[in-house]
């Protein structure tokens, strides 16, 4: 065994709004187990760039060096032959405003890279995708691979609800439940419309929903097929499941918005207990207490905003 074998590093970028940055760092830790001010992430976690709506692109690093010198002498030992690729300066870094890169010198890099690779280059449909970037004063160069929005073609739904979650927001709460989802089983037993359903089921996540409410289920259930997912959705209170699972995901009824009481609130908490080790729990009122005497713990948390509305996630074991 080599004892010199380097680990595999990824760099991640990311984007988000000021009112996001709390919900984007909670996902960051735990998907990475880390959070950065900044927007870009060296780790050594291998994630679908597509994942999170915050993040933007992922390079895997093959080669990196002090300075740029360095990577143009290592791509030379690239041999692609006839297969074709491109080469992506990548925009987002922790550089100073006043080292910024310009677009110019950024198609220069891109070029001087270009011509060092043995392949030909395509800029529209290449076999290979290549990324450089810099960071903490060194230089990376890896396989490049851009996130793609799944979650903008979720936005609009055959059946909705003007209070739902938004898939910005579905989507990263999934992640924070479910990190990793091998092996996972999830739960959704107050799923509403399926918003997070959809999200969950398009990374491939084992998870059922559950709605007590018998009208909305064929909504929750047309929404699924529209995406062209298969789901177990099924009627009834959180108090039938016998089930246990591996982690549920709780957007709490409102009492805003609905019939709900806090004594019904408490008794759904009671229950995510009973059939999760592991609970997120949305909420748009401050329920330490509430959380306390159903003896979960609060592990982690954020704000999640939107204009003046606001929605607590909780992290809770």
């Amino acid at each position: 065994m080599n004892k010199h074998k380097r680990m595999p590093a990824f760099i991640y970028t990311y984007a988000c709004r000021m009112d996001e940055r709390a919900l984007c760092q909670m996902e960051m830790r735990s998907l990475f187990g880390i959070e950065t001010k900044m927007n870009i992430l060296k780790t050594d976690v291998k994630v679908n760039p597509s994942r999170s709506p915050f993040i933007k692109e992922r390079i895997e690093v093959l080669f990196e060096g002090n300075d740029l010198s360095e990577i143009l002498d290592q791509v030379q030992s690239i041999e692609l032959y006839e297969s074709t690729f491109k080469v992506n300066f990548v925009k987002i870094n922790d550089l100073d405003k006043s080292e910024k890169i310009e677009y110019k010198e950024r198609r220069s890099i891109e070029r001087e890279l270009g011509l060092r690779i043995n392949g030909e280059f395509d800029f529209y449909q290449p076999d290979y995708e290549y990324g450089i970037v810099t960071m903490a004063g060194r230089w990376y160069f890896g396989n490049y691979r851009k996130s793609e929005s799944i979650w903008f073609h979720h936005q609009k739904k055959p059946h909705e609800y003007s209070t739902a979650l938004s898939t910005r927001v579905a989507r990263a709460i999934t992640n924070i439940a479910i990190p990793n989802p091998d092996g996972v089983q999830a739960i959704d037993p107050c799923c509403g419309i399926g918003t997070v359903l959809v999200e969950a089921l398009s990374m491939g996540i084992d998870i059922v929903g559950r709605d007590i409410n018998p009208q909305i289920i064929e909504g929750i259930n047309e929404n699924l097929r529209y995406f062209g997912f298969e789901g177990d959705v099924s009627c009834g209170p959180i108090s039938e499941i016998s089930e246990y699972y591996d982690v549920a995901i709780i957007d709490l009824p409102y009492n805003l918005y609905t019939h709900t009481t806090l004594e019904n609130q408490l008794s759904i908490l009671k229950h995510a207990r009973r059939i999760a080790r592991k609970v997120v729990v949305i909420s748009i009122e401050t329920i330490d207490q509430m959380i306390e005497d159903t003896g979960l713990e609060i592990i982690d948390r954020c704000i999640a905003k939107k204009g003046l509305f606001s929605r607590q996630i909780l992290v809770c074991e």
